[in-house]
């Protein structure tokens, strides 16, 4: 480490060490359970006796300078209970868990701070449920600036979650708040659009150009702003913030992996509520394939109660977020970089090619979620529950309704 010249504070006095016997033994003999390099090879204290010595003192206990960061994120969700980390919770292992490990062990916080996040001024641009990937999940905190940081974070990482990238904000950026709009996609096998009475119900179907329109001509109709209570838990239709906004949404053209046909859906929004896309996607398929009728869409943005399937979380990716108007104030002040990763795309559409869509394929083909999830929809009544359900006032519970945690997105 290059010398510095410090200047001793006129309050210090070698007396002063001699008072505090715990500063006399290193953290490593003290039982802790995540050490960073800058608290192990931190030597003991010892009494000094002048000024040059004092210099010497100062210049060990430096440390890099602690700037706001964001990261950019990508992992493969399955096995884990969502992003964020539940305190009180260890027997539920989330990413941040993981995450938080790493930054701990490379030397980039004190373990204090991965003890409480706040410390370090934690945040997420999104909490990702159970299961749910991640390619461009972005997150905001205060570390040491250390040389090759990236490397050293992965080096602490499983290699189905890596730090993508690293960018300065300004002190008081926060990625949630910060964060224009967030595009997820989910990906499916395309049999999930197969009509129920006409088409072959496994995977030897192939998605024809005719159906591929219809599901875009439907997905369209999410575009704009509406009342989606009816697409998460625990909000009533008239509560302001069931009102969501979504810029777009639609359907890839199909593409084969391992035998099977699958197509990605695509949906860019304001911010997204617990388990909405996959009630947004369930309910498109329900559509399709011939259980609800089309007009079952406009009346989910009633005030009555409808019964809305909602389609497994194993497809479903958190893609990129989007920091359009922070760009434009900071982006080109010539002290901080546009969040737009731009450099960093090669690196994305490698980690889904090599992690994300390979785990969707297999545990798709393994344990046919979707198919098992089709075989429910009959299950579902979409004209006669929402009437009662309207007339009474009353939450008709979905049989897929569940308690999985965290949401799709903040």
């Amino acid at each position: 480490m290059a010398a510095h010249s410090i200047r001793v504070p006129a309050m210090w006095s070698p007396g002063r060490v001699a008072t505090r016997p715990e500063l006399q033994t290193p953290r490593a003999s003290r039982g802790d359970s995540l050490q960073s390099p800058w608290e192990t090879e931190r030597p003991a204290k010892k009494l000094r006796s002048g000024p040059d010595e004092a210099e010497e003192e100062e210049e060990q206990r430096w440390k890099p300078p602690k700037r706001k960061v964001v990261l950019l994120v990508a992992y493969s969700g399955k096995g884990y209970h969502g992003m964020q980390r539940n305190a009180g919770s260890s027997q539920f292992r989330t990413i941040e868990d993981d995450l938080v490990s790493a930054l701990v062990r490379s030397g980039c916080i004190p373990e204090n701070h991965g003890e409480d996040m706040r410390k370090m001024s934690f945040q997420r641009c999104a909490r990702t449920d159970k299961g749910v990937s991640a390619a461009g999940q972005v997150v905001s905190l205060k570390v040491w600036l250390i040389d090759d940081i990236l490397e050293k974070i992965n080096n602490h990482l499983p290699s189905h979650i890596r730090i993508l990238g690293l960018k300065r904000v300004t002190g008081g950026f926060n990625s949630k708040n910060r964060c224009d709009a967030r595009t997820y996609c989910y990906m499916l096998p395309t049999f999930a659009f197969a009509h129920k009475d006409r088409d072959a119900q496994d995977e030897s179907y192939r998605l024809s150009a005719e159906t591929l329109q219809r599901v875009n001509r439907l997905l369209a109709c999410y575009k704009g702003t509406h009342n989606f209570h009816n697409f998460t838990s625990q909000k009533g239709p008239r509560e302001p913030s069931a009102r969501r906004y979504v810029l777009e949404m639609f359907c890839e053209e199909p593409f084969e992996r391992d035998g099977l046909e699958f197509a990605v859906i695509k949906v860019k929004g304001q911010s997204f509520m617990t388990h909405q896309i996959r009630k947004m996607v369930g309910l498109a398929v329900a559509i399709i394939k011939g259980y609800a009728p089309e007009s079952v869409l406009e009346r989910s943005w009633g005030e009555g109660k409808v019964d809305v399937p909602k389609a497994p979380g194993l497809g479903l990716v958190l893609e990129r977020v989007h920091f359009e108007k922070y760009n434009q104030r900071f982006g080109g002040d010539g002290l901080h970089e546009p969040l737009d990763w731009a450099q960093e795309e090669a690196k994305v559409a490698a980690f889904k090619e090599e992690h994300i869509y390979p785990t969707i394929v297999s545990t798709e083909c393994r344990e046919r979620s979707m198919a098992q999830w089709l075989s429910t929809l009959p299950v579902h009544d979409f004209s006669a529950t929402a009437l009662a359900a309207a007339g009474t006032g009353a939450k008709v519970p979905s049989p897929q309704e569940g308690s999985e945690g965290d949401g799709d997105t903040d």
